[in-house]
């Protein structure tokens, strides 16, 4: 019985990801509006600071526990984030492709996508040299997050103020109807992202229980499941957003997200208690950046077409596979 409501679960919570993800949307455009600021902005922060809770949750739960001694705390901390970066570009973003190309807003290549790249390095640097974080290492990422966010919200704040009257009426005009009170803006971001933690908690136990019920092993599901789980919001968040030609929405999610997987979580995770992953392997440092690069050299064709999409899932599934065989 207890196996059939996890199941049942994992269908409820598909259910969740999906509307959570459209109020989530909803919400976050109108208060891009309200605020005078791009919906790009809104994405690489709000939207993709909210889709990344359940990373968040995971990798400092796992921080709390390597503090207590649980053996391999620290690789799951570290992994999670790796395996949800992965994820992000080689599935969430291959997949949003295939479905719909993905015009590039070229403010992208100016400043984000070198953010993402950038902490990406880092990540692997001090992991190649110290296995792990330190609480020295996590301040520095902090204060990255910090950096980032502030220079985020001056840049589109920069960008609304240099379009003429005329712009700004034509987009009055046009979003008319995507204006919402605030208060309710806010009842739609925070009920959005409530239902996405939700969602993608109950997809990863239900996946969980199926996997095991198939007999894969313990090492498989969490490098595997449940990275793909805690992105969930993510892959949601940005199908729908790509579905409603919110396309800044889409790319900006998964960019705000892996940023803020890096500069946040692991900035938070290592001032819990110093984290140590030498079970995570450099290669799975090697394909985050990878894909990282991969995501740059795409974006400046200025779209990501639907062959872009598919060699990023060719990338993700041999990936999987891999871990699959290795594991």
């Amino acid at each position: 019985m207890s196996s059939f409501l996890t199941i049942s679960g994992g269908i409820v919570g598909i259910a969740l990801l999906y509307y959570g993800a459209e109020y989530l949307i909803k919400g976050g455009v109108s208060i891009a509006l309200k605020m005078q600021v791009s919906t790009l902005v809104i994405g690489l922060t709000l939207v993709a600071f909210g889709t990344s809770m359940p990373e968040f949750v995971v990798s400092a739960d796992a921080a709390i526990k390597g503090a207590q001694g649980v053996a391999g705390a620290g690789d799951i901390s570290i992994g999670n984030v790796v395996g949800s970066n992965i994820c992000n570009i080689a599935l969430i973003l291959g997949l949003c492709a295939v479905i719909r190309p993905l015009p590039v807003n070229k403010q992208f290549l100016k400043n984000e996508v070198w953010w993402m790249l950038g902490s990406a390095i880092l990540l692997a640097v001090f992991h190649y040299f110290f296995q792990g974080l330190s609480r020295w290492a996590g301040a520095i990422f902090l204060l990255g997050i910090i950096a980032f966010s502030c220079l985020s919200y001056r840049s589109g704040r920069k960008l609304e103020m240099q379009k003429s009257q005329e712009e700004k009426a034509a987009e009055i005009q046009e979003n008319a109807g995507k204006m919402l009170p605030v208060g309710l803006s806010l009842v739609l971001v925070i009920g959005g992202l409530l239902a996405l933690i939700a969602g993608g908690k109950l997809f990863v136990n239900s996946a969980v229980l199926i996997a095991q019920l198939m007999g894969i092993s313990e090492a498989v599901i969490g490098l595997t499941i449940v990275a793909v789980g805690t992105s969930m919001p993510e892959l949601a968040t940005s199908v729908v957003a790509a579905i409603k030609g919110e396309n800044d929405i889409a790319i900006a999610n998964v960019v705000g997200s892996n940023i803020f997987n890096i500069l946040a979580i692991l900035g938070v995770a290592p001032l819990i208690a110093p984290i140590k992953s030498a079970g995570i392997s450099m290669t799975d440092m090697y394909i985050m950046l990878g894909v990282s690069i991969l995501l740059i050299a795409f974006m400046k064709q200025r779209k990501i077409n639907r062959w872009m999409g598919a060699i990023f899932l060719v990338i993700y599934t041999a990936y999987t596979v891999w871990l699959f065989f290795k594991g």
